[in-house]
């Protein structure tokens, strides 16, 4: 039998296993730094599929590594993220969130689920493996303070043994069902937060000439980080610059002593991700200089942009296209400033993020990620293990 017909059949043989445990993750969700029981669970889940070595709490984390060994050297690494979002379910599913305030609502159940999946796949096709595969079950990709990617890279989880190459997949409810996505090349923008505090001096709203005024000094901010995009960036270069945060006052008469606001930046260039913070700094010293007040700027350096290897993701939408028809494989025409930590395994080794379709309109699956109504068709995870486990094979077959 053919490669490809063996995963897809081993896939599909699974496949009410995998929606099981996907509905047991998403009853239970845990957020960044808290997935303690879905990290035993998916612990438990390796072990008894037979994988040759279990790391539990990886580097101090709540990170789960698994490592199948082959016949070869080299190493692909498949990543999956567990953490969960404080979202409210509203869908009304027999399986929907049972902890209050803590939903799937960005679909890292499915992915947690389709990497044991591709687990089990592989371990059943272990004489078929010119080498190893690693399974990094991740936590904490939703937060940039605690301990995700670039906690488990610094940690070395892209060592012992050398991991050569890393694929990853996220469901996508904007392609059809059983569908996948990429594309070379930028795919993700960087996702980084700054914090602004405008300092004047308080006075009676009667007299306002007897103080420095941090609501006027923070509008007249506020407007002008808005034009930084606009103005000072190539138009050719995408950036979105938002203010999502501002609090300041306590009284209708009262000017207050301080003013806060705080933002998000994302860009596709890391040329861009380095001067946008020192032209916000620039904007709010001339500001809040002319009238008379102070400024404390904190930037947060988040994840950086995701950007897709050219070779490699030739390589992955070939394989997909092998395996599940050239039509159901679609080149994504543009990224999305969306962010990912995905993108800091790919500053140290290459790798494709792919895009797995989950939207069925019949069955009323339409929602956005980070919906509170989010939901994924089933039928699309046994395409994504299949796609997992297909990638590792065939990459160790043509490069192990």
């Amino acid at each position: 039998m053919e490669l490809r017909e063996e995963v897809l059949r081993a896939a599909e043989e699974i496949k009410s296993e995998v929606i099981r445990w996907r509905r047991h993750i998403h009853m239970y969700p845990e957020l960044s730094g808290r997935e303690f029981n879905t990290a035993e669970f998916v612990a438990d889940k390796l072990r008894e599929f037979g994988v040759d070595e279990v790391v539990e709490e990886f580097a101090g984390s709540t990170a789960v590594v698994g490592l199948i060994r082959g016949k070869g050297d080299r190493t692909v690494a498949l990543r999956a993220d567990m953490d969960a979002l404080p979202t409210e379910e509203k869908t009304g599913k027999p399986y929907a969130s049972r902890v209050k305030g803590v939903m799937h609502s960005c679909g890292h159940d499915a992915h947690t689920a389709m990497l044991l999946g591709a687990a089990k796949v592989l371990c059943s096709l272990k004489e078929r493996l010119n080498g190893n595969v690693k399974l990094i079950f991740q936590p904490c990709e939703e937060r940039h303070d605690c301990k995700g990617a670039k906690w488990l890279v610094e940690n070395g989880v892209l060592k012992n043994p050398d991991v050569s190459v890393i694929f990853a997949l996220h469901v996508f409810p904007e392609l059809p069902s059983g569908f996948v996505g990429t594309k070379p090349g930028p795919f993700l923008a960087s996702s980084d937060v700054f914090r602004v505090k405008i300092k004047g001096k308080s006075t009676h709203a009667s007299r306002p000439h007897q103080g420095v005024d941090p609501v006027i000094m923070a509008a007249q901010s506020i407007n002008a980080l808005h034009h930084i995009v606009s103005r000072r960036i190539d138009p050719l270069e995408p950036a979105v610059l938002t203010i999502g945060k501002i609090e300041g006052g306590f009284a209708e008469n009262i000017i207050p002593d301080e003013v806060e606001f705080d933002g998000t930046i994302r860009t596709l260039s890391n040329d861009v991700r380095r001067e946008l913070p020192k032209m916000i700094e620039r904007a709010l010293s001339g500001i809040t200089s002319a009238y008379g007040g102070e400024y404390e700027f904190k930037f947060e350096e988040g994840t950086p942009p995701l950007i897709n290897d050219h070779e490699t993701t030739k390589f992955a939408v070939l394989k997909m296209a092998e395996l599940l028809g050239s039509d159901r494989v679609v080149i994504l025409e543009r990224p999305t400033m969306g962010g990912e930590d995905f993108s800091v395994y790919l500053q140290y080794v290459p790798g494709t993020f792919i895009r797995l379709g989950v939207r069925n309109e019949e069955k009323g699956i339409v929602y956005p990620l980070h919906n509170s109504k989010f939901d994924i068709d089933e039928d699309a995870l046994p395409v994504g293990v299949a796609v997992e486990s297909y990638l590792a094979l065939k990459w160790l077959e043509e490069n192990g």
